[in-house]
């Protein structure tokens, strides 16, 4: 009788073993989700742990995230490898498609793409399909407003990434990329209190938090404000390529040339083949023209 019993008992002591370690799974992903709330990202850590079961999934997005946030070329090209495995270890998880398509939007601001265009629509097709697995995704939409803005379909744009924060006004990504596509318009008195409001909502932000709001007060002639912030997102990650040309810009705008000078040779530390002319290509935005001047005026070549 035990010898008939024992493959059937074989068999539900495995079915157990696995929901076991899903449970664990299950359990982990919740614990780190909650310190991820409490500790940094509040809303943005509730979004990142939607749409997977897979706690590999999971933990390696978070970690793909994290590294592109760095900006710059060696953490966006790890960044671009990470969420490539997270797709293939869960191809339903939105956030996957969403970092990959911001590793590829980076590609264009870092140059290293070789077709800025083909790594655009790239982007935006993978931002479509993050929307296609969850149509509520707020953060989704803002990023996908700010690369229509990109392509210089302002209106487009600007309605995109406020039907994201109108989805969740609770999204701090959602604000900061409508405050990012709010100020590529020229509408830098508008973005003011969107950065202000992810700021508020994520009260440890990342970067591009502060260096976008640190532009938009530089062009409503802000500078002290704009320097501030500035400061904080080089201070943050002194290696950020991004932070380090925006605050070039800001002491420029400023006419503080020798401190646009010192923050320049940061930029060429950083990316010591930089080119200014390369640089305008890539450069989007309406106030592409005056960028392109202060970073002269800050010594870049």
């Amino acid at each position: 009788m035990i010898h008939l019993l024992w493959p059937h008992t074989t068999w539900l002591f495995g079915v157990s073993t696995i929901l076991w370690k899903i449970h664990q799974d299950d359990i982990t992903k919740k614990i780190i989700t909650a310190l991820q709330v409490k500790l940094t990202e509040g809303e943005q850590a509730r979004t990142a742990s939607k749409g997977t079961d897979n706690l590999d999934a999971y933990l390696k997005c978070l970690q793909a995230w994290e590294t592109l946030r760095h900006f710059n070329r060696e953490s966006n090209a790890l960044a671009k490898k990470l969420a490539e495995e997270v797709i293939a270890l869960d191809p339903e998880y939105p956030l996957a498609y969403r970092v990959l398509g911001a590793a590829h939007q980076m590609d264009i601001w870092l140059g290293m793409s070789k077709s800025p265009s083909q790594s655009l629509t790239k982007a935006i097709e993978l931002l479509q399909k993050a929307i296609a697995l969850d149509d509520t995704y707020a953060e989704a939409y803002g990023d996908l407003g700010f690369l229509l803005s990109m392509k210089q379909q302002h209106d487009k744009a600007v309605a995109t990434a406020e039907r994201g924060v109108a989805l969740n006004p609770s999204a701090a990504d959602a604000h900061m990329k409508l405050g990012h596509t709010l100020r590529f318009a020229g509408r830098y008195e508008e973005s003011i209190p969107e950065y202000k409001t992810a700021i508020r909502l994520n009260p440890i932000p990342p970067n591009n938090y502060m260096f976008g709001l640190g532009k938009s007060y530089a062009y409503t002639g802000q500078f002290e404000e704009a320097i501030k912030w500035g400061k904080k997102a080089v201070l943050q990650k002194p290696n950020n390529f991004l932070a380090n040309i925006i605050l070039t810009e800001i002491y420029s705008l400023s006419g503080r040339y020798e401190e646009a000078r010192a923050q320049a040779a940061e930029v060429l530390r950083i990316q010591p083949k930089f080119s200014l002319e390369k640089w305008a290509k890539r450069a989007k935005g309406v106030d592409k023209e005056k960028t392109i001047d202060a970073l002269r005026k800050a010594g870049l070549k």
